[in-house]
Order: structure tokens, then C-alpha cells, then sequence
């Protein structure tokens, strides 16, 4: 049994490096289309933000001198970079994938309208919003819940290299334990980090759930969208 009918995938950058030190590993980037091409196939509506750290952060450019605003312009271009490496792979999988950008750039990609991403997605089509929100100093995880929120998906994934949201950071505490669902005000209250926090205001002031999963395990995303206990469950209470 299907569970989640309209979903926002949130992708990190810094997952397609795979064993690369930059740039986009074809073998990840191919793991993640087969993945996605398996919900499309039993009529899920997929849209997707990825990140682009593996190509060009905005706020690790500030560090070293860039203009933010400049900076966070150059992350927003890497995220293009990635949605077209995504849209080609799904396409080789004769998964149809429409690019929509936050800043308008055709040929590239379309403009994005809530309306045509709606239209895309009721088509069986993956829509892929790049760019960002368009503006400096907003995340990539601020776009998704954005995103997510507007063309009004039942729960947005984040897909992450861990298994869930940890006490604590479980690549540096081994002892950290998991929650199998927690609540967005403990999430507060913990002060963990499932997302940056105008990503997660967005998402709780909006109802908005959110699973955390590990993407990097095959066939996890086909268990999330059917609803089995994958990563952990963010929920209002």
C-alpha cells in the first residue's frame, strides 16, 4: 500500500561526490535515479532539491573572501549543475524530468510556477527544482520545505547518509542513539539539527512531516513512500 502520493525529495550536493573529492560520481548519481525511478513507476509524483556542495558552497566561499550574495549565487548555479546530471540520468531511465529554476535561465531550465510544477507532476513527470529559492542566504533545505509547502506534498524526504535524526551525531558519538519518531518542539528542545531552522519552522507552522532516511541504502525510498519504519519521523504533535 502506497502511503505518500506527492513527495519532496531533499538530496544533498555532497552526496553525489561518492568516492570522488569533487564533482558528481556517475555511480551514485545513477544509484539515485534507479531509486527514483522505482516510486515514479508505481505512480508516486516526485519532486527533488538537491544541494551543491559537491561543487560550490556559498557559505564556505564567504569564508575565503567571496561577497555572500555572490557566493550563495554561485551555490545557487551548482544546484543547476546537479538537477541537470539528475534530469539526464533519469531520462536514460526513460523517466521523463523537468528542470525548474528559482531564476529564470531558458534553456536551462523553465521558470518555476507552482502551476507548472503541478501540471509536471500530475503528467508522471519528476520535477526538479534547482536554484534555491532564487534568494541569497537561504539553504537548499529552506528551498525543499518551500517547495514541498507550495505544491502541497504529503511529506517531504530528506535523504541523508545516516539512518535518521541521533541524539547526537552518530559518525562522531558510536554511543548516540535513534529516534525511531520525534516531534518538531523536542526537536527544538533537544536542539538538534534535522534541517536549518527556517527549514524546520517551515515545516512545523505548516504541518509539513518530514522523514529522515539513509538514501545511500538501496531500496529505502521504495520502503519510505509504502510507509514501512525507515529512518525516523518528524512529526507536529
Amino acid at each position: 500500500m502506497i502511503k505518500y502520493n506527492r513527495v519532496v525529495l531533499k538530496l544533498s550536493g555532497e552526496s553525489l561526490l561518492g568516492k570522488l573529492q569533487h564533482g558528481i560520481d556517475p555511480e551514485v548519481l545513477n544509484d539515485y535515479a534507479v531509486q527514483i525511478k522505482e516510486i515514479v513507476s508505481i505512480g508516486i509524483e516526485v519532486g527533488i532539491v538537491i544541494g551543491g556542495g559537491n561543487i560550490f558552497r556559498g557559505i564556505t566561499g564567504t569564508s575565503k573572501g567571496f561577497d555572500r550574495c555572490k557566493g550563495d549565487q554561485m551555490g545557487m548555479l551548482a544546484t543547476v549543475v546537479n538537477s541537470l546530471a539528475l534530469a539526464s540520468a533519469l531520462e536514460t531511465l526513460q523517466i521523463k524530468a523537468r528542470v525548474l529554476t528559482a531564476i529564470a535561465m531558458q534553456p536551462i531550465g523553465e521558470f518555476y510556477t507552482k502551476d507548472l510544477a503541478i501540471k509536471a507532476l500530475e503528467k508522471g513527470e519528476v520535477a526538479i527544482f534547482a536554484a534555491g529559492t532564487g534568494n541569497p542566504f537561504f539553504t537548499t533545505d529552506t528551498a525543499a520545505s518551500l517547495r514541498a509547502i507550495e505544491i502541497g506534498a504529503d511529506v517531504m524526504l530528506k535523504g541523508t547518509r545516516v539512518d535518521g535524526v541521533y541524539t547526537a551525531d552518530p559518525e562522531k558519538y558510536p554511543s548516540a542513539e535513534k529516534f525511531n519518531k520525534i516531534t518538531y518542539d523536542e526537536i527544538y528542545s533537544r536542539g538538534l539539527r534535522v534541517m536549518d531552522l527556517t527549514a524546520t519552522t517551515l515545516c512545523k507552522e505548516n504541518n509539513l512531516p518530514i522523514i529522515v532516511f539513509n538514501m545511500d541504502v538501496k531500496g529505502n525510498l521504495l520502503k519510505v513512500v509504502h510507509g514501512e519504519p525507515v529512518g525516523t519521523y518528524v512529526y507536529n504533535d
